[in-house]
């Protein structure tokens, strides 16, 4: 009963994922009208049960605290990584076509099944994701770990 508990309790986190549509927020050179004060962006990688490496960005400084309570072995529950896939490259993480929206990562303790997938899998289907095969492109490895936060680029 409590598995299925927190179960909807990530399911309530995805939804709103799923349904967001809003842009990626950047910050401009010299402000301007409608930038957004980004106080750090910070990059950090996982890898998952295939061992592939993927790198992610985080622009929201309690996301980017959690994460290096994460690598610090200060959270042990919700460690694993959670956001929706823009189906372009990003120059942080060349090796593959799509990466994660900044603006819509967050970390799990527990995942429904409909986004779990391993980083080459979602590589290999990324035609298909955001139909039936991560339903509103939002993706969850449910082995996602943690290993180390990089310096900015």
């Amino acid at each position: 009963m409590r598995r299925l508990i927190r179960r909807l309790g990530v399911l309530a986190l995805l939804v709103p994922l799923a349904l967001s549509a809003a842009p990626p927020v950047h910050a401009q050179p010299g402000g301007g009208a409608g930038a957004r004060d980004v106080a750090e962006v910070a990059y950090f990688e996982f890898t998952d049960v295939t061992r592939e490496r993927f790198v992610f960005a985080l622009a929201d400084s309690d996301k980017i605290e959690h994460a290096r309570r994460i690598l610090d072995g200060e959270e042990t529950e919700r460690v694993h990584v959670v956001g929706r896939i823009l189906k372009r490259q990003a120059p942080y993480n060349p090796r593959w076509s799509y990466h994660l929206n900044p603006e819509t990562i967050d970390f799990f303790e527990y995942a429904i099944e409909v986004c779990d997938a391993t980083i080459p899998f979602v590589e290999d289907h990324l035609d298909e994701a955001g139909g039936a095969f991560l339903p509103g492109l939002v993706w969850c490895p449910w082995t996602s770990q943690l290993t180390r936060e990089l310096p900015n680029p």
